[in-house]
């Protein structure tokens, strides 16, 4: 499973690096669907996002805590409230007005996922972690939680972009373990009339659902998750 992690990692992050790598300043401008955020202003909050291995192990243990798995990590708490929400755009913003232009950005986002990926690698099994909110998860949750960021908003970049998905096979099925944990992908892209990136943005909310689709997810019995 670890393996299976790191290289959805490091294909989503490669995939996600070969699209910035040829972005022009004028696509960093479009809106993104992740208001208030340009797309550029969205693929500074992903690299943020995939950095966050390092300051995660960087935090000493806390032994005693329980562990969060990756479902509960998704859950609607403080980490959407009002100020962690202003505090996630600020950053992402700030950070866009820092590097300025796609050329800095693409090579920003290559330094870090390297770093995280090398990290990922190298850490013992059955290592924790604290996140920034507080949550003590096994490493490999945590990093699979980094997967999962890097799939859905590369969807949301590629809709701000008006660009075909490229979420890669690897990571597409690290977000469907996690979504449907008893399996099922196959007959719900059946019964929806979509392959497994239009199942996955119906499963984020990154897609309108008609009444029909709606009713299949709801006969499904489908747990939601509060994703950004």
């Amino acid at each position: 499973m670890h393996t299976d992690i790191s290289a959805a990692f490091d294909a989503e992050a490669a995939a996600l690096l070969t699209v910035v790598s040829g972005l022009t300043d004028t696509d960093l401008a479009e809106s993104s669907p992740c208001a208030p955020w340009t797309v550029g202003e969205l693929a500074c909050h992903v690299l943020i996002g995939a950095s966050r291995i390092g300051p995660a192990l960087a935090q000493p243990e806390r032994a005693d805590d329980p562990l969060i798995t990756t479902a509960e990590y998704y859950r609607r708490d403080q980490r959407f409230s009002a100020a962690t929400n202003a505090d996630r755009i600020e950053a992402a913003m700030a950070l866009a007005r820092q590097l300025s232009g796609p050329e800095a950005i693409a090579a920003e986002l290559g330094r870090r996922c390297q770093e995280s990926a090398e990290l990922l690698a190298g850490a013992p099994p059955g290592r924790t972690v604290i996140t920034r909110h507080g949550d003590r998860m096994l490493l490999i949750d945590f990093a699979r939680t980094r997967v999962v960021e890097l799939a859905l908003h590369g969807l949301d970049l590629a809709q701000g972009l008006s660009w075909q998905p490229w979420l890669t096979s690897e990571a597409a099925g690290v977000v469907e373990d996690l979504l449907l944990p008893a399996g099922g992908s196959s007959q719900l892209c059946r019964d929806l009339a979509c392959d497994r990136v239009g199942l996955i943005a119906r499963l984020t909310g990154r897609a309108p659902l008609s009444p029909a689709e709606q009713q299949v997810l709801r006969d499904a019995d489908i747990s939601k998750l509060a994703f950004g």
